[in-house]
């Protein structure tokens, strides 16, 4: 087999890097969406697994990297699950087929506010799992010169995952702070991030950390 002397551990270049924070937004969390009115004992039996794991551990570690971001010039960009159509017909199959709809302009396509943008962050709108997919993002990053992705966010198993293989194939290096992302179950998120470890750096968000401050 022919080696091409390359790899995927490389630290961050904070000039050609983004943060890229996936769908922490109103819809996703238990202030939106269809958990508006659920009732709490139902909420705890089906979801419980995820809101503990992203109100104690997925977004303190999101808003630690932000802080980082910004401090040492990484550029910052969201996505959020939002239709630009009123009634939802320009969402994917996949996501017509889950009933998953909020419009743009709604709550439930906020950013949290607990890490929400700051000055001129972009945030985009999606239709689909990847944001490759339904958005300009990949000439977004052209433009701004990012070689290197940060991906956090949620589910680490569906919109996560997506961006980190389409990034990939389009010749970013990507890495994944694993405990800065959630899903519905350990063994989901577990499951995904070895699944996705061939098309990514992954890296607990101490180390990322520690990383982006060497290099600022």
């Amino acid at each position: 087999m022919k080696s091409f002397g390359l790899n995927r551990n490389i630290p961050v270049n904070p000039a050609q890097t983004a943060l890229l924070v996936i769908d922490v937004q109103n819809y996703t969390m238990e202030n939106g969406g269809d958990y508006v009115g659920m009732d709490p004992a139902e909420i705890e039996k089906k979801y419980g697994y995820f809101f503990r794991e992203m109100r104690s551990r997925t977004i303190p570690n999101i808003q630690n990297l932000l802080a980082a971001s910004r401090q040492a010039k990484i550029e910052v960009i969201y996505t959020v699950i939002g239709s630009h159509k009123s009634d939802g017909k320009d969402l994917s199959l996949d996501y017509k087929i889950s009933n998953m709809f909020c419009h743009k302009d709604s709550f439930d396509a906020q950013v949290l506010e607990e890490v929400a943008p700051k000055g001129d962050e972009i945030v985009l709108p999606k239709t689909s799992s990847s944001v490759f997919i339904s958005t300009n993002i990949h000439y977004i990053l052209g433009n701004l010169g990012i070689k290197q992705l940060i991906i956090a966010g949620a589910l680490t198993d569906q919109c996560v995952d997506s961006a980190v293989r389409d990034a990939c194939d389009l010749g970013y290096l990507v890495t994944v702070p694993t405990d800065a992302c959630a899903t519905q179950s350990r063994v989901r998120h577990e499951n995904s991030l070895a699944n996705n470890s061939g098309y990514c750096r992954q890296i607990s968000t101490q180390a990322l950390l520690a990383e982006i401050a060497a290099a600022a």
